[in-house]
């Protein structure tokens, strides 16, 4: 008796392709209105200040130039600031990696009291918004003199990025089976060794990821920087973005959007080199036997 395959009905065919094109446009809808704002954040680099100042928008510039980019530059504090953003994220985003790894294969692979509990208190102080840390951070940190130093902004963002860095990459440990870690042990392998032999590199695209994440978190931020530190000398980019002006002009919209577009190629750039890392590491969910 053979065996027959079923096929498609054609109806059912044609009724999907009307489903497929509606959800196509909405999403290049959904894409437009998302990537516009930074279109025109690179469209106004490039346009003169005749062109900015037209009561008719120009949805590209006439005449492109790269004077704003030379503006924002050379503007004072601009490479200060950009200084302050690199190494104060930089070093903050390698602490915040490094604890959450230890801290997530400690969740994940070994099994002791009050695991479950710290968890469900890493999970709703990630819930929890950052303003609402903002204050008592304040307090804290003024009372032991890190207020207004690199030290205190660096701790304030480990503070942020962290209970999201153990979280993900906890999930990374969690897909790992157990069979894998128990082999190990019964070879004669040590925590220690067994960590960094087998597990670390399991999960080196679940770091590479979460690296990426959080470095876009404080790379970004303005709040704890605005709040946190009182010399202008050792503002962050952002901050330094926020009170951008020139002396004849005020506020410079084509040098502030000039220096907006220098201030996210880090990111971009951040982005282009771990991008295969960073596919494999969202994907993830399972080991190869």
């Amino acid at each position: 008796m053979s065996a027959t395959i079923a096929r498609p009905r054609s109806g059912s065919r044609r009724h999907r392709r009307p489903l497929r094109w509606k959800a196509t446009t909405i999403a290049a809808i959904f894409c437009v209105v998302w990537i516009f704002p930074t279109y025109w954040m690179v469209n106004t680099a490039f346009k003169p200040r005749s062109e900015l100042m037209s009561p008719v928008p120009k949805f590209w510039p006439e005449n492109p130039t790269v004077d704003n980019f030379v503006v924002a530059v050379t503007q004072t504090g601009f490479l200060r600031n950009l200084a302050n953003s690199a190494i104060v994220v930089i070093i903050a985003v390698v602490c915040a990696i490094l604890l959450g790894l230890l801290a997530a294969a400690a969740l994940s692979v070994f099994r002791f009291r009050s695991r479950r509990s710290i968890l469900v208190a890493i999970l709703v102080i990630q819930m929890l918004p950052a303003t609402s840390l903002l204050i008592p951070q304040f307090l804290i940190f003024n009372s032991v003199g890190l207020l207004g130093t690199y030290v205190g902004l660096i701790l304030a963002y480990i503070s942020l990025t962290l209970p999201f860095a153990i979280w993900v990459m906890r999930g990374f440990f969690v897909a790992i089976p157990a069979e894998v870690g128990e082999a190990a042990q019964i070879d004669g392998a040590s925590s220690w060794q067994m960590l960094t032999r087998i597990y670390f590199p399991l999960v080196a695209p679940g770091v590479i990821s979460t690296s990426v994440f959080a470095f876009i978190t404080a790379w970004n931020d303005y709040l704890i920087a605005y709040t946190f530190m009182k010399d202008q000398a050792m503002y962050t980019l952002p901050v330094w973005l926020a009170t951008f002006s020139t002396p004849t002009h005020g506020t410079d919209f084509g040098g502030q959007m000039a220096a907006s577009v220098l201030f996210a190629l880090p990111v971009v750039v951040f982005f282009m080199l771990v991008q295969r890392r960073l596919v494999s590491g969202i994907t993830a969910g399972s080991v190869k036997g």
